[in-house]
């Protein structure tokens, strides 16, 4: 094994109404003034106003930002930023799912390093100390809350920027399931899958690690186990806290494992299609474990590393798999069965792709996701012939 680094510098607040240790969260970084960054939904709700009363009731001065959008844009990030740096804020509640938490981070780097936000692409860019953040999820699903990562769309240019810098990490983390009941079934299904990838990915990633591999194998099982019942019932308050843990472990894991190809082709695509993350992530997942497992190629009288971890993820799920083979092919056919339960499409075409439209886009995708940092620690190398054929294949006929 080679060496990595396992870091957990964050305060995790876990817990059924946890939201209330927010100010007392606040008060632990030292800030006084609040900026929220939050979405129309959850203020139409009246959850960012609860948030903001909570606050304003311990004493703080607060502001808020609440136009983040699905996939937010570099233009959301330079408002959101712009908007923070007038109001005079010295620390960040990002409160929602992904994209809030995106916007939060990135404008976070803006407002204390200034410049756009695509200035700071790729591994490392971010020069100092951002913004201090609360990173409070409302959707189980990205694990942003205790990541090194943000994306950011550029609209205009049609590509995701992935971020990644330890300054991007929150120093509190508020995980409180309550917030997580309102989420769609749709939403909580896009979400669950974004989770079961990242386990997935990081559990045979380049960079795996004895830490990670436990951090992914009990996310997967608590994936298997809960999702369908978050899914089928959002007042199923368990399955929704167990969800969130479950993406609090899988967001631990990548972020000291790294993840693979599925990430890398899902921003391409997703940035081209404007397909939910988590949604293009479940669809790709089936076709990305069959190529990762290279079941056809055998060298030595062994199989890839990345089959014999799928096949002991297998048995972590109490699945058959008396060999590497079955292993791999029960695994595969349990995510495809989730899939199908979660109503998410087959492939593009279900979905609602255009062939002409992919098929005109294909030279940029795939140069997107070749680029594309989290492709890097795919187990199997990646050239631009495999992710046609995966592009064809998540297509559909």
């Amino acid at each position: 094994m080679n060496d990595f680094s396992f870091s957990v510098p964050q305060n995790i607040m876990v817990g059924r109404g946890s939201l209330a240790k927010l100010p007392e969260a606040a008060k632990q970084l030292g800030g006084s003034h609040a900026f929220i960054i939050s979405g129309p939904h959850l203020t139409k709700m009246g959850l960012v106003g609860k948030v903001a009363d909570s606050l304003a009731a311990a004493g703080f001065a607060v502001d808020a930002f609440t136009e983040t959008e699905g996939n937010s844009s570099t233009d959301t990030v330079e408002k959101a930023a712009a908007a923070c740096k007038a109001s005079g804020a010295d620390f960040i509640v990002a409160f929602g799912g992904g994209s809030p938490m995106d916007v939060a981070k990135a404008g976070g780097v803006v407002v204390k390093c200034g410049g756009r936000i695509e200035k700071y692409e790729g591994a490392h860019k971010v020069p100092g100390k951002i913004v201090p953040l609360i990173a409070i999820p409302t959707t189980a699903g990205t694990g942003s809350e205790v990541t090194d990562y943000a994306v950011i769309t550029d609209r205009a240019k049609g590509i995701k920027y992935p971020l990644d810098s330890q300054a991007l990490r929150p120093p509190v983390a508020i995980l409180d399931p309550e917030l997580t009941v309102s989420a769609p079934a749709s939403v909580t299904a896009d979400a669950g899958m974004d989770v079961l990838t990242h386990a997935l990915e990081a559990y045979v990633s380049k960079g795996a690690n004895d830490f990670s591999d436990a951090l992914c194998e009990k996310a997967v099982s608590l994936v298997f186990r809960f999702l369908p019942l978050a899914f089928q019932d959002g007042t199923n308050l368990l399955a929704r806290e167990k969800m969130h843990n479950a993406s609090c472990m899988a967001g631990l894991a990548f972020n000291s494992a790294g993840l693979g190809l599925n990430h890398g082709m899902a921003h391409a695509i997703g940035a081209k299609l404007h397909i939910a993350h988590g949604r293009i992530n479940a669809m790709l997942l089936p076709h990305i474990i069959t190529f990762n497992a290279d079941l056809g190629r055998i060298r030595n009288g062994e199989y890839a590393l990345a089959a014999k971890k799928y096949q002991r993820m297998a048995k972590v799920l109490d699945l058959p798999a008396p060999s590497v083979r079955l292993g791999v092919t029960n695994l595969l056919r349990e995510v495809e069965r989730l899939n199908r339960t979660l109503k998410i499409p087959a492939s593009l075409k279900e979905w609602g792709a255009e062939s002409s439209k992919v098929k005109e886009l294909r030279g940029e995708i795939v140069s997107a996701a070749l680029a594309d940092a989290t492709t890097a620690t795919n187990p199997r190398p990646v050239a631009a012939e495999h992710v046609e054929a995966l592009l064809n294949k998540v297509m559909g006929g």
